[in-house]
């Protein structure tokens, strides 16, 4: 991925700086206007090396910008709403508004979705905003709307590739065999793993730094900005760089949700929130590179996936996985073929 410049990235930490800062002013609005608020629920917790809260407070700054005090987003970190799997349901009837979070939790209604998160799909998050971005997004979309109602706000990025962390060194395919790690209940997370000879264990994220301190799971898989904000490092001391996955970071809303935001104010909206995962998008590369650094100097020990190896599993996943996937939904089929045509 292309590094940005340093005043790209100063002033892309500013403007989070600054979403920090007015994030927390009193809100008010006029006796003639009524305040939309919207809750938006994350599992993440509220710290800037998550993406989700980044993100949250560079749209709650974008937002303030375009409307004033006419839409107000309600931002609920660390699973405060519920977990994952309860969240979405509760968007769907609208008991709650939006939430963001990886894709993959979406694919256990809008199965189309899982492809995302089939290993190698990806090779940068670049890759990934251009093919999400140039219609991939935009097919995706169509079919969460007519399976569930609800609707993508933006995509976005996790900051850095998901990579293996586990209690024990893991260099090789020969020494993730048999490793119990935690992983997104999915189909398309639970295969990828089983390729690579590891034992997939689905766990919420919410349970998952105990379940790695109590050994029910040898390690998992996971961005390095996510372990960092959400301590991780302290339950595991090895990291295997296999950059498996670019996972797109989704914001979803359900149809009561946007019904809520008037229709002279929704084009506000749907801008506030394509400007802030463009900031997001800019310094997500330099805060992955950043978690890496941090995670090293608090002990954490990196080690990178043989080239030979990824070349393999890469050939591995798109023969046994990508093709399977798209034999059992064929509306993905060209889309495979619209990522392909995006790589570099």
């Amino acid at each position: 991925m292309t590094p940005i410049s340093r005043r790209q990235f100063v002033q892309s930490s500013s403007a989070l700086s600054l979403a920090m800062a007015t994030a927390g002013l009193p809100h008010t609005a006029s006796a003639q206007e009524k305040t939309v608020v919207l809750r938006l629920s994350s599992s993440h917790v509220a710290d800037l090396n998550s993406s989700h809260f980044a993100w949250s407070q560079l749209m709650q700054a974008n937002l303030k910008k375009a409307v004033g005090e006419q839409i107000r987003i309600d931002y609920f970190p660390n699973n405060q709403l519920g977990k994952e799997s309860d969240v979405v349901q509760q968007v769907k009837v609208g008991s709650i508004d939006m939430m963001l979070t990886g894709s993959s939790i979406w694919a256990t209604v809008t199965p189309q979705l899982g492809m995302l998160d089939l290993g190698y799909v990806f090779d940068s998050y670049e890759h990934a905003a251009r093919a999400l971005d140039s219609g991939v997004g935009g097919k995706l979309n169509d079919m969460l709307v007519k399976s569930t109602g609800c609707q993508v706000i933006t995509w976005g990025a996790h900051y850095g590739a998901r990579n293996v962390y586990t209690k024990q060194p893991v260099k090789s395919l020969a020494d993730v065999k048999n490793v119990k790690l935690r992983v997104l209940p999915t189909p398309a997370f639970i295969e990828t793993f089983k390729i690579m000879g590891a034992i997939p264990t689905p766990i919420s994220f919410g349970e998952l730094y105990m379940a790695a301190q109590t050994g029910v799971v040898d390690g998992f898989e996971h961005d390095a900005a996510t372990v960092l904000a959400s301590k991780l490092n302290e339950v595991v001391k090895y990291c295997w760089m296999t950059e498996h996955l670019f996972s797109p970071m989704v914001c979803v809303a359900g149809k009561r949700a946007m019904d809520k935001i008037p229709a002279t104010l929704r084009p506000a909206f749907l801008k506030a929130a394509a400007d802030s995962t463009l900031q997001q998008r800019e310094i997500g590369t330099q805060k992955g590179l950043q978690a890496i650094e941090e995670l090293k100097k608090l002990g954490i020990v990196f080690t990178p996936m043989a080239k030979s190896e990824r070349d393999f599993v890469r050939k591995e996943m798109e023969t046994r996985l990508w093709s399977g996937f798209a034999k059992q939904y064929p509306e993905t089929g060209p889309l495979f073929a619209a990522i392909t045509a995006a790589r570099a």
